[in-house]
């Protein structure tokens, strides 16, 4: 039998900071970008009752790991559940298994982090998010760990959440966080936009970003949504999480392409070409860019591996049993 760490989500929480899942994360696309292999996720749509099962998978040699996230969201439960398989990258000995739930928006915003440390000026000081929820969230609290921001601008259309939001990043954050009344009022003059919807159209005004602005969009997971316009696809320098989820479903890079805006080589690099040095990242300090952030099993596996060393250090978890496939299959 294999013993393997079983790590529940209230316990996963507890783990690291949001600095320490950037820099698991950063980790991660380095791995990835230098010999890594990673696909865009596999989703299956059901049509009765409505829901999704769906996951990724990647191998990160450098970190040490492999393995992904399976989810199925929707059906009879209307809810999303979430699990993580992890496997030593070497014996490929499976090693761990979490309930994934709690550590989502912190890998997620990790993520988004590592793109804005990469792209963003370094000299950005106004933040704008477009979004209130769990997501928005973890994208917060991990980009603030990047840069020095003294001003946050927050825009959802519930006002009672824009504001509760604000509320209480303003006493977490040493930037003054504002909730505003529109998208638009946000942006505006903002060197860094984080877009954290699920927009099926765009929610933010090409006309409204200033020249040398990064927006990281992370709501554009499917081809049905978009959150950014074409005309801004079509100016910026455009890094994916990964090359091939841009032609699958990263819905504002595919209707920029479809409306002849783009071609197939808009594509300027993966975000783990950047961080491993192979492709530069911005290259001026006036042009827009943008990080498309679909969410891949890079970030997931750097993160469990992280969570999984803390774990055992910790003490945190208890061990149950696998059998591997030589006793199982053989019945010995």
């Amino acid at each position: 039998m294999t013993d393997v760490l079983f790590v529940r989500s209230d316990e996963v929480s507890g783990l690291a900071t949001p600095a320490d899942y950037v820099s698991a994360v950063r980790k991660g696309y380095e791995s990835h970008g230098n010999e890594g292999t990673a696909a865009p996720r596999t989703k299956l749509i059901n049509g009765d009752p409505p829901g999704m099962c769906t996951g990724y998978l990647a191998i990160l040699p450098e970190v040490g790991g492999m393995g992904g996230y399976t989810y199925a969201a929707g059906f009879g439960d209307a809810d999303v559940h979430f699990a993580l398989p992890l496997f030593d990258a070497d014996s490929g000995r499976m090693v761990a298994l979490f309930d994934g739930a709690s550590m989502n928006p912190f890998k997620t915003g990790a993520t988004g982090a590592v793109g804005v440390d990469e792209l963003a000026r370094p000299d950005s000081e106004i933040l704008a998010v477009i979004g209130s929820g769990a997501q928005a969230r973890g994208q917060l609290r991990a980009t603030a760990t990047v840069r020095e921001f003294s001003e946050v601008r927050v825009f959802s259309p519930t006002p009672e959440n824009r504001a509760s939001f604000a509320e209480g990043f303003d006493a977490r954050l040493d930037a003054d966080v504002r909730a505003v009344g529109s998208a638009s009022a946000a942006v505006e003059g903002a060197d860094v936009v984080i877009t954290a919807t699920n927009a099926s159209e765009p929610v933010v005004d090409d006309d409204a970003l200033s020249d040398g602005a990064h927006v990281t969009a992370m709501g554009q997971y499917d081809s049905g949504k978009r959150e950014l316009e074409s005309e801004t696809i079509a100016r910026a320098t455009y890094v994916p999480d990964l090359r091939e989820r841009a032609f699958q479903d990263a819905g504002s890079f595919l209707a920029a392409k479809d409306a002849g805006l783009v071609g197939d080589d808009h594509v300027h690099a993966e975000l783990g070409e950047v961080v491993a040095g192979d492709r530069p990242g911005r290259t001026d300090d006036r042009g827009v860019t943008v990080f498309d952030s679909g969410g891949t099993g890079i970030e997931t596996v750097a993160a469990a591996w992280m969570l999984y060393e803390r774990a055992e250090s910790e003490g945190v978890g208890r061990t149950i049993e696998f059998a591997p496939g030589s006793q199982a299959l053989t019945g010995e």
